[in-house]
């Protein structure tokens, strides 16, 4: 897309934010707290801040990353300071992204007003590029891939099996990183921050760019899959720092998921009965408390992790009563996590969630059960 383009584009439809700053979430630690698992160990820190941060901005994302500090942010009222390439946007990392957040909202965005099809793509690309990482293999010195954008940068990871699906939406990262000349890690977890904000009920998770790219294919086996054992995905999560409790909160995105090549009869049907909007519909179809359409595809992963007594208890609170507040808390707090998997300059990052969407309950067609996009 042309700049003259994209700038004529955002006029049009009148995209600048226009909400006012507070801060935070307002919950306390002490709220955190209250919703740890007593069975689990305590959250640990990763890449260059295992001491706690040596920045202002590395002790910030330790304190998320250890659950003390939120992982949502509803700060807004970000003023572009200039037309992007000035010396004006040039000087505010975020200028730049906060065109990216604009561009972005054209293309996620249906006409109904929900997520559609290219939105849900961003969230598993930016789950298929940082989920490739692990720490039992980064101790022994093989400590590559992570969200390091080497799905869309090497040569071959973007054609294995389990990435089958993601040439659109990576051909589009790579338009907006020619257009944007940003890094690519930081676009592919920026991208999906922007879809699950842009989701209906979706949560609007701290979002931090300064990345390192890689062109180097990431190590091969270190996704999961749609049949493995609960036992088999709690180990391979916990290999990368993801509690069990944290896994649960990460399989909602199957929430807005479509299946495409595990039942290639059933092409396109979805995870759950509204695959636009981010709710918790997908935990209570799994486990059976609530209608199942015939379209809906229920992975047999998703169901073991739903039935395993590590596992079960979590699952049934998020398709409770207050689920979707307690969700979209967890999801925050699990997908920072996995979106800084082999970053290892935290201490360098910069934070820019004021430039995204502000979040939104409402869309058309919200009593209809919800159609693909």
């Amino acid at each position: 897309m042309k700049l003259s383009n994209l700038v004529g584009a955002i006029g049009l439809l009148s995209v600048i934010e226009t909400s006012v700053a507070y801060p935070g979430m307002g919950k306390t630690v002490t709220e955190i707290k209250a919703r740890e698992p007593d069975n689990e160990p305590p959250p640990v820190l990763i890449g260059d801040i295992k001491d706690g941060g040596t920045t202002p901005i590395g002790k910030t994302i330790a304190r998320i990353l250890l659950e003390q500090e939120s992982g949502e942010s509803m700060e807004g009222g970000y003023k572009v300071p200039g037309l992007l390439g000035t010396q004006k946007c040039k000087k505010d990392t975020c200028c730049t992204w906060w065109y990216i957040a604009r561009a972005m909202d054209i293309v996620f965005r249906g006409p109904s007003g929900r997520c559609n099809k290219f939105a849900r793509a961003a969230v598993r690309l930016a789950f298929h590029d940082a989920g490739t990482w692990s720490q039992v293999l980064a101790d022994q010195g093989k400590d590559w891939g992570g969200a390091d954008g080497s799905i869309a940068l090497s040569n071959s990871e973007e054609f294995r099996p389990e990435n089958n699906g993601l040439q659109d939406i990576i051909k589009k990262a790579r338009v907006w990183q020619k257009t944007f000349g940003v890094g690519m890690g930081d676009l592919i977890q920026f991208a999906a921050n922007h879809a699950v904000v842009t989701c209906p009920l979706g949560p609007r998770v701290r979002t931090f760019v300064g990345r390192k790219d890689s062109k180097k294919a990431a190590i091969d086996g270190l996704l999961p899959g749609v049949n493995d054992s609960a036992d088999k995905l709690i180990k391979l999560f916990q290999d990368k720092t993801i509690s069990p409790h944290e896994l649960v909160a990460l399989l909602g995105a199957h929430t807005t998921s479509e299946q495409f090549f595990v039942d290639p009869k059933r092409r396109g049907d979805p995870q759950d009965g509204t695959p636009g909007v981010w709710d918790t519909l997908f935990y209570n179809q799994t486990i059976g408390t609530g209608p199942l359409p015939k379209k809906v595809f229920r992975f047999a992963s998703d169901i073991a992790i739903s039935q395993d007594p590590r596992t079960a208890d979590e699952w049934a609170e998020f398709a409770g009563p207050g689920g979707q507040d307690h969700w979209n808390e967890d999801w925050a707090y699990s997908f920072i996590r996995l979106s800084l998997l082999g970053v290892n300059n935290i201490n360098q990052l910069t934070e820019c969630t004021k430039v995204l969407p502000m979040p939104r309950k409402t869309f058309k067609g919200a009593m209809e059960l919800l159609k693909n996009e």
